[in-house]
């Protein structure tokens, strides 16, 4: 009866560990949160437990117990592996983002540099025809006086 209670206790125990795991892999809600989050360091932590305790338990296992941490590791693992992927592939893709968004901003400021250049320079031609007229308007006058 005592070993019955022991390999429920046990089974109860991996499965405690492997839901927690599922959770920091964001494969489930967490349950405080309601929210999915993904926590590598986390779930790579939990494996680790889990496979410490199946080397601290070797030889020591009913072939039940041994199956189902075996299984829930493997499952684990292939998790973590799939979850570890997808994060890199986002950072891949959030770096090719913003290189492209820094390019844009860089392609704008250029943009915006030149054509505030060209208003400046029509701004100039714009002075100086102004300064023209009013040059050839002092001209005139001082004729009209002699």
């Amino acid at each position: 009866m005592e070993d019955s209670k022991n390999s429920q206790l046990f089974i109860s125990l991996i499965y405690t560990f492997q839901m927690q795991t599922l959770v920091a892999l964001g494969k489930l809600k967490n349950p405080m949160t309601e929210k999915t989050e993904t926590d590598l360091f986390s779930a790579q932590t939990t494996i680790d437990m889990l496979e410490m305790l199946k080397e601290k338990t070797k030889n020591n296992l009913n072939e039940t117990e041994t199956k189902y941490l075996d299984q829930a590791l493997a499952d684990l693992k292939l998790n973590y592996v799939e979850e570890q992927t997808r994060s890199k592939k986002k950072k891949e893709e959030g770096t090719k983002d913003e290189k492209v968004e820094d390019k844009k901003e860089e392609k704008d400021t250029e943009d915006t540099k030149e054509k505030k250049d060209k208003e400046g320079l029509k701004e100039d031609t714009d002075q100086d025809k102004e300064a023209k007229r009013n040059e050839s308007k002092a001209e005139d006058k001082e004729e009209e006086k002699s």
